[in-house]
């Protein structure tokens, strides 16, 4: 069968990380162009936030529930299925007129996200011989993360220089290409018949301490990156007088630094340990955010330019370093056979930190000053740090139970 052909392929991990790709450009694209939003639509950058918060927020609560839900359709069928909503969903935002219906779409969009990530963390899991099965998940993974390294970069060029509704188009051209790769690169009985673990079976793997540790450092990893990067295009032209061009710039520094940290990160995981680069890189991310306020609070514009490209740099490196680190050490803790449902989590939970960190990042926004966003940020990653040795102290062992 063609299961069995594909036990130690990787092809069918790259074929859905196209799906990933596409879902993690949309996630970050929109944070750059919130200020040309916010003019073109005639409001607040505060109120166009929320266009990040929802998406995020939906996407948390939704993708466990949906994926039980829709547990009757075989994982091929459904990642295909959420793939083309996902590309139309793009189509309704591109042609929406005002607030709402971009707002509609978005919501539209995380449910699509919510329930295409874990589905194809689900099937690669069963896909993939044991052995190999932790660098499939990483592959799948690792869509989003490419697309932030080249997907966001790309975005922010193309929004700014034709249009904040052309980047919509953009990603759903990429949702269509991604749903030709479903159609015509997994075989037809790939998925059939596979068993959906419950609600009951999701929340038995996260009551596991080292398990739920690990989703609580993730969590205040995410509330950390997203309360700065919701409102870093209004950081950036109130501390250091940047125009569109500047944020394209310093959005782009941001993405290739953040290129670097996913190589890297599991490059030096896989030499020093999981638990060593997560802390390393939490403990450097926190040092980035007070920077980017220190800057913010005691340096003109002029004198802010060069801290600004070094703590963006920094941030990008450090951020997205922890991130396979964490996957490599949920895998490790919550066991391989379990691994599909503990990375189905950890999305939940980072999306959960992100709206979490969007909400606080439009809070501080609206009532107090930018210069705060990095504090706030750090004290988030500070927590992080605090539950990442607990979670070293309890995490002795991996429980290699799957999810029933």
């Amino acid at each position: 069968m063609a299961t069995d052909i594909q036990n130690t392929n990787l092809t069918p991990a790259w074929i859905m990380a196209l799906g990933t790709f596409a879902i993690g450009t949309e996630g970050f694209m929109i944070v750059p162009l919130l200020p040309n939003m916010a003019a073109d639509l005639q409001l607040s950058v505060a109120t166009l936030g929320t266009l990040v918060t929802v998406f995020t927020l939906t996407l948390a609560f939704s993708s466990p529930i949906l994926t039980t839900l829709f547990g009757w359709v075989d994982r091929r069928r459904l990642l295909i299925l959420t793939m083309v909503f996902f590309a139309l969903a793009n189509l309704v935002a591109w042609k929406s007129s005002g607030y709402w219906g971009i707002f509609g779409a978005r919501v539209l969009l995380a449910v699509a996200a919510g329930v295409y990530t874990p589905n194809a963390n689900a099937l690669i899991g069963v896909l993939i011989a044991p052995e190999r099965r932790g660098k499939a998940l990483a592959v799948v993974n690792g869509g989003m993360t490419i697309a932030i390294a080249l997907g966001l970069p790309i975005g922010s060029l193309v929004g700014n220089a034709l249009g904040w509704r052309v980047t919509f188009l953009g990603v759903g051209i990429l949702a269509a290409i991604a749903v030709l790769g479903l159609v015509f690169g997994l075989h037809r009985s790939i998925g059939t018949g596979m068993p959906v673990p419950t609600l009951a079976a999701r929340i038995a793997v996260a009551k596991r301490p080292p398990v739920l540790l690990g989703l609580a450092v993730t969590l205040f990893w995410a509330i950390g990156a997203y309360t700065v990067w919701t409102y870093i295009a209004p950081y950036l032209a109130s501390v250091a007088d940047f125009g569109p061009n500047g944020i394209s710039f310093i959005v782009c520094l941001w993405g290739v630094g953040s290129a670097v940290g996913v190589f890297s990160g599991g490059a030096l995981s896989d030499a020093f340990g999981a638990r060593v680069v997560m802390g390393a890189s939490l403990v450097i991310l926190t040092m980035a955010f007070l920077a980017l306020s220190l800057t913010a609070f005691f340096l003109t514009p002029s004198q802010a330019i060069v801290p600004i490209v070094l703590s963006v740099a920094v941030w990008g490196v450090t951020v997205w370093g922890f991130f396979p680190a964490q996957i490599s050490n949920l895998i490790h803790v919550g066991g391989h056979a379990s691994a599909p449902v503990v990375l189905s989590l950890n999305t939940s939970f980072m999306y959960g930190g992100f709206a979490i960190g969007s909400a606080i990042g439009t809070f501080v926004f609206a009532h107090g000053q930018v210069a705060d966003l990095g504090l706030a940020a750090a004290l988030a990653e500070t927590i992080g740090i605090v539950l990442l040795y607990g979670f070293a102290a309890k995490a002795e062992s991996p429980n290699p139970s799957p999810a029933r």
